[in-house]
C-alpha cells in the first residue's frame, strides 16, 4: 500500500517535472510568436515612402509598373495607392500598394492561378513561418508585432504593417448603432 510519505514524494516528483517542463513550453511558445516574417516581396518592403516604392517598382519587371498612370488616390483618405498589372508570364496578376502618411503599409499581390495554387503557397508559408496564427476557410494569417502576412482565397498574398494597421483601426472605432446595442442587450438577456 501507498503511504502518505509515498504519495507526498510522488506529488513532489510530478511538481518538479512540470516545473522543469514549463520553461521549455514557454520558450517554444515565445519562439513561435516571434517568428521573423518577411516585411515585403522582392525589392519592395513595408515602410518605404511612395517615391522609393515607385523607383523599386520600375526596377522590377515582375510587377509591370508603367509609371505615374498606375498611381491614384484613395477617395476617402486621399492617400496614394499604386496598382500594377503583372505581365502574362508573371506570377503576379495585379498588385496594390497602399500608403498612409507616405509610408507603404499594405502590399497586396494577386497571384496568377495558372502558374501557382493556394495549397503550394500555404505549404511553403507553413514550412517557412510555422502554423498560421489565424485560420479561416477564406484566409490564413501569420502575425508578429511588426507584420501581418495573409494568404487569402482565391489566391492573394498580403503584407501589412501591424503597427500602422492597429493604429488606424483604433482611430476608426465608432460607437455602436442603436440596432447593434439592442442586439447586444438581447444576447446578454439570454
Amino acid at each position: 500500500m501507498y503511504t502518505y510519505k509515498h504519495i507526498h514524494m510522488f506529488a513532489a516528483a510530478v511538481f518538479c517535472f512540470a516545473a522543469a517542463l514549463c520553461p521549455a513550453i514557454e520558450a517554444e511558445t515565445q519562439s513561435e510568436q516571434s517568428v521573423a516574417l518577411p516585411t515585403g516581396f522582392q525589392n519592395i518592403t513595408l515602410g518605404m515612402d511612395a517615391e522609393t516604392t515607385k523607383n523599386a517598382l520600375k526596377d522590377n519587371v515582375l510587377f509591370g509598373y508603367r509609371g505615374e498612370r498606375d498611381v491614384s488616390l484613395t477617395p476617402d483618405t486621399r492617400q496614394p495607392i499604386i496598382q500594377t498589372d503583372g505581365g502574362p508570364y508573371s506570377y503576379l496578376r495585379q498588385c496594390w500598394f497602399q500608403f498612409h502618411n507616405d509610408i507603404l503599409y499594405i502590399m497586396t499581390l494577386n497571384l496568377n492561378q495558372e502558374k501557382t495554387d493556394y495549397y503550394s503557397l500555404f505549404s511553403t508559408l507553413c514550412k517557412k513561418y510555422g502554423e498560421p496564427t489565424a485560420l479561416t476557410p477564406n484566409k490564413c494569417e501569420w502575425r508578429n508585432e511588426t507584420v501581418i502576412l495573409t494568404l487569402e482565397r482565391p489566391l492573394a498574398l498580403k503584407y501589412t504593417d501591424a503597427k500602422i494597421f492597429t493604429s488606424l483601426q483604433e482611430n476608426a472605432q465608432v460607437q455602436k448603432t442603436a440596432v447593434e446595442q439592442d442586439h447586444d442587450h438581447f444576447l446578454e438577456s439570454l
